[in-house]
């Protein structure tokens, strides 16, 4: 029998992972406009359902946590709204799950939990193409993967695997190309 909540995940994973492995546009485009973008959004919904899912079959509660971080990021990062804004709301919306996942506090690795869940949230609203992003995405994802490890949750874990890679693939060209551009500039 094939497992609905698998297959949900699976999907989840591959629209996500094919969000992050999409190229980064030459110049930042309208989220509306942007396949990344979109990819991020969709992936997004898949994956609360899949929380959901999980959570109802005896999974941990903070993965459904994530994903709603996620869906409203998603929903910021679709409006375009100033990074400043985004900021504002992923930090109170963060600084909530932050408080209610303290209260349900299971160990150290809720605290890895936490950071990496305010890192992919502030990573999704964040301007297209911008190192803060990269930086942002790449770094909460890889908490999250550390976090989904400790947890045996291996959709989740080779979802930020990846997309921690794909994300740090990113991170890395626009590094390469910030110091191009810096020693062309001093000499």
């Amino acid at each position: 029998m094939v497992n609905i909540s698998f297959l949900t995940g699976l999907l989840g994973s591959m629209v996500l992972v094919t969000g992050a492995a999409w190229p980064e546009g030459i110049k930042p485009q309208k989220p509306i406009r942007s396949v990344k973008d979109w990819l991020f959004a969709m992936g997004g919904l898949i994956m609360l359902a899949y929380a959901i899912l999980g959570y109802l079959q005896g999974g941990a509660i903070f993965f459904i946590f994530l994903e709603v971080l996620v869906a409203i990021a998603s929903v910021l990062m679709m409006l375009n709204t100033d990074d400043r804004i985004d900021a504002a709301v992923i930090s109170v919306s963060s600084l909530g799950l932050v408080i209610w996942s303290l209260f349900l506090f299971e160990g150290y690795s809720t605290v890895v939990f936490i950071v990496g869940l305010c890192g992919v949230g502030l990573g999704y609203a964040f301007t297209e193409g911008t190192f803060r992003r990269s930086v942002a995405l790449t770094l909460g994802s890889a908490l999250i993967a550390i976090f989904s490890f400790t947890e045996g949750s291996w959709v989740f874990f080779w979802l930020n695997v990846f997309f921690a890679l794909f994300s740090g693939y990113y991170l890395a060209k626009e590094i390469l190309a910030y110091g191009r551009r810096h020693r062309r500039k001093n000499k």
